[in-house]
């Protein structure tokens, strides 16, 4: 048994990630509302009584907007750091949060979540991976700049959701002002696509089978694009843009399709289909 992920959104107008096995997932981020998540979760097939946790990378908005009242009608409980807790300004529960440190490792249920630190104009950002029966898919959006905590856990990744925002020249030929142009690109910002496909050429570990391009900018990116400038030089990993209008594909991998990097595999073949999960 694997792993089934799936962008929920992915954008500036809300994140959300699903990753799970069979019987529990967790939720990486609540941008959008609580409505909102129900729907496109029915919609895969997913049912939100799996959801047994949800992990907050930062405070923005795009990320906690929907949290709170997800929170409290599921009766999940939120990892999320203190700095961020406090600079959210939401309101939980008593019981219902719990905090996260760098390079911890929480598991929930059959599921490992890794937590680890990077660079963000926020409190205090993380990314994280999820794994289960040594199947690991991570969730790196958000990222002002390439770090070695970032590399070393990309080399470990089967699938990532992976942060390409901007394109450089759109971005600086832009209507955006100077102040917002340099704080994107202030490596406390986003990934512009020159370096997410940077990282994922020196980087990509040849089991690799999935990755999602992530929290593109509507007005300083072309989906088409990026998605063209991956598939060059992707080989045998599927590319997809993550939408920021509607939830992506539901995809699986599992122990039986990540073998070693003599595998040759065809990534199409590994879709899940609209399964029952409920």
């Amino acid at each position: 048994m694997g792993l089934y992920f799936t962008s929920i959104n992915s954008g500036s107008n809300g994140n959300c990630y699903y990753v799970g096995n069979q019987d529990e997932a967790v939720l990486i981020d609540v941008g959008l509302t609580c409505k909102e998540v129900e729907k496109r979760m029915l919609r895969l097939g997913l049912s939100v009584h799996k959801v047994k946790a949800v992990f907050i990378s930062h405070e923005h908005s795009d990320h906690i907007k929907g949290l709170s009242v997800f929170a409290r009608k599921f009766k999940i409980p939120v990892y999320i750091s203190s700095p961020t807790l406090k600079s959210s300004k939401l309101l939980f529960n008593e019981g219902c949060t719990f905090p996260i440190a760098h390079t911890q490792s929480i598991s929930i249920g059959n599921l490992k979540v890794f937590a680890f630190s990077k660079f963000h104009d926020a409190a205090d950002p993380y990314s994280f991976t999820v794994e289960h029966n040594n199947i690991r898919v991570g969730i790196f959006t958000d990222i002002g700049a390439v770090c070695e905590r970032l590399i070393s856990q990309f080399r470990t990744c089967h699938a990532a959701f992976l942060e390409a925002n901007y394109c450089a020249r759109m971005l600086a030929n832009g209507n955006y002002p100077y102040f917002l142009k340099r704080r994107i690109t202030s490596g406390h910002g986003h990934l512009s696509n020159a370096q997410a496909l940077d990282l994922f050429q020196n980087h990509k570990p040849d089991f690799m089978s999935h990755l999602l391009l992530s929290h593109l900018s509507k007005d300083n990116n072309d989906p088409s694009l990026v998605e063209e400038l991956f598939k060059k030089v992707a080989g045998n990993t599927l590319i997809k843009v993550a939408s920021r209008y509607e939830e992506t594909e539901l995809y699986y991998i599992g122990n039986e399709n990540s073998c070693s990097s003599t595998y040759h595999f065809n990534p199409y073949s590994h879709q899940a289909e609209q399964l029952n999960l409920f």
